[in-house]
């Protein structure tokens, strides 16, 4: 998918436009950012943008995230475990404290 994110109100304008007249091709809307399916006319209606609003537009090609692939055991059982916690209100680096969950600095240093 193509992730095209504005910056001004000009672009957001524009964006707004485009995704109304090609909804087609919109994915979801987030207001100031949206996503185009990945074909040459998602492409190509990104790249007008830009060539509209120079860099007040941004556009990231984005894949989504298969957690069973790209994402270790170990932060999927401290996920799970973290929401089935007893008491809501504990912040994560309490609850993994004195577990064999990752910190939250572990967890922050480490890339996908």
């Amino acid at each position: 998918m193509l992730l095209v994110v504005t910056y001004s109100h000009p672009a957001r304008t524009s964006l707004r436009n485009v995704c109304r007249t090609h909804d087609e091709t919109v994915v979801r809307r987030f207001g100031r950012a949206a996503l185009f399916d990945d074909t040459h006319f998602g492409a190509f209606l990104a790249l007008r943008l830009v060539e509209k609003h120079g860099v007040d537009v941004h556009v990231e090609l984005t894949r989504p995230l298969n957690e069973f692939v790209d994402v270790p055991d170990v932060v999927r059982e401290a996920a799970c475990a973290y929401e089935n916690r007893d008491s809501p209100s504990t912040p994560y680096h309490a609850f993994a404290r004195d577990t064999e969950h990752p910190s939250p600095s572990a967890l922050r240093e480490r890339e996908l």
